[in-house]
């Protein structure tokens, strides 16, 4: 079996994170869900409890002490994220809730001031329910057309098929740049170039990539980007739209309220500025601050070190799990993060999961919200495994042995 390289120095690494020593059923907890979300280190931890001891106040609108320093502290995360995804600008930095907010905000936004009836929107086979549903709900309003990128047996998009879709009526690609479901590392870059030649726009869902890939979205060259940041060991409820500029200033505001606006009168309103415009009323400024201890976190053990480990744990699980009979690998593209869909014949991955939860292992079962995924695959749902930095190799034999075990009980 393959050995960790042990690049970082992962005992320190745990420790930094609390929540890995709870107990779970009389056994200490396996986390294998980081797909669904991450945990928190202390930095971000405290970082959060530090905002609210001695920070708390409302932002961009006050004069007195707290409210400066709140305001800078939320403001330099912005300047973080900039720097995290190589921006050009930060005002071209969104903070919104979430992926799935920062896609609903284009599809309400750009979708209603550019896209007409006869448009086209394309987007592929394994994308997650949220870059699935704004696009029919703009398609169904505007009377746009949808249409889906096919993939292959091992979960990779078509390149060529793709091309057959682009047409002079295409005006949005939106692509998963990471899938949730699969772990396939899709080939944005050239996606995005063929879209650009067919005079489109791109999006790209960076909801799983941004925690493991490093993301440049100049070199990337896409019009939109967006992550959520709990799944970047950040808080919950806190996430980015990138945009380029241009576009950004021509689309109208996505909701109305304080702080978007200049100036309000009964008979009309001026908005604000980028990226103002797009973040009505009180934000969620403590998750905001605190989210740049996250990134932070993640570039002091270096982005290339922590994939190196997750690939590593990627390849001895994906090896160790096809020792197993009756077991197949739902996603074997090359280029893949550390993500493992399977199933096991005979079993229901609903089963799978409440008995390996009986033993402390945390995985994720389900469709994923990726129905029409599972269906190109004729299956209802996966059990998903997905590593972090802070998971080991002892963790993964623990998970085989526990497999073992349920298949020992259910065959």
């Amino acid at each position: 079996m393959i050995a960790s390289r042990n690049i970082l120095d992962i005992t320190s690494v745990r420790n930094d994170f609390p929540i890995l020593n709870e107990v779970v059923n009389g056994k200490q907890l396996v986390y294998f869900d980081n797909a669904a979300t991450t945990q928190k280190p202390k930095q971000v931890l405290d970082a959060l409890a530090a905002y609210y001891e001695h920070s708390n106040a409302n932002i961009h609108r006050g004069i007195h002490h707290l409210a400066e320093k709140a305001t800078a502290s939320f403001e330099d995360t912005r300047r973080r994220v900039q720097k995290f995804i190589n921006a050009p600008l930060a005002e071209q930095v969104i903070f919104t809730y979430g992926t799935t907010d920062s896609i609903n905000l284009v599809a309400q936004t750009y979708g209603r001031r550019f896209l007409k009836e006869g448009d086209e929107i394309i987007i592929s086979t394994m994308e997650h329910h949220s870059n699935i549903v704004p696009w029919q709900m703009i398609c169904e309003e505007k009377g746009c057309i949808l249409k889906v990128i096919p993939i292959n047996e091992d979960g990779e998009i078509l390149m060529d098929e793709y091309e057959k879709l682009l047409t002079e009526r295409t005006k949005i690609v939106s692509v998963v740049h990471v899938s949730n479901a699969l772990g396939t590392i899709n080939p944005v870059k050239e996606i995005i170039q063929k879209a650009h030649a067919a005079g489109a726009v791109t999006f790209v869902d960076g909801a799983q990539s941004s925690s493991h890939l490093t993301i440049d979205v100049q070199d990337m060259d896409c019009d939109f980007y967006s992550m959520s940041l709990h799944k970047i060991y950040g808080p919950t409820g806190m996430g980015v739209l990138y945009g380029k500029k241009e576009i950004l200033d021509a689309m109208p505001p996505y909701r109305g309220g304080g702080e978007m606006i200049k100036e309000v009168t009964f008979a009309k309103t001026t908005y604000n500025e980028l990226p103002y415009k797009f973040e009505a009323g009180t934000p969620n400024i403590a998750d905001v601050v605190a989210a740049r201890f996250a990134l932070d976190y993640v570039d002091a053990l270096g982005k290339e070190n922590i994939a190196a480990h997750e690939d590593d744990l990627l390849k001895y699980a994906s090896e160790a799990l096809l020792d197993i009979e009756g077991l197949r690998i739902i996603g074997n593209a090359k280029d893949k993060v550390s993500v493992i869909s399977f199933v096991i014949d005979g079993i229901h991955h609903q089963d799978i999961g409440v008995l390996l939860d009986q033993q402390g292992i945390a995985v994720r079962t389900g469709h994923h919200c990726t129905q029409p995924l599972m269906q190109r695959f004729g299956i209802t749902g996966t059990t998903r495994a997905s590593f972090a930095v802070y998971n080991t190799i002892e963790e993964v034999d623990r998970f085989i042995a526990g497999l073992q075990k349920v298949k020992r009980m259910l065959s």
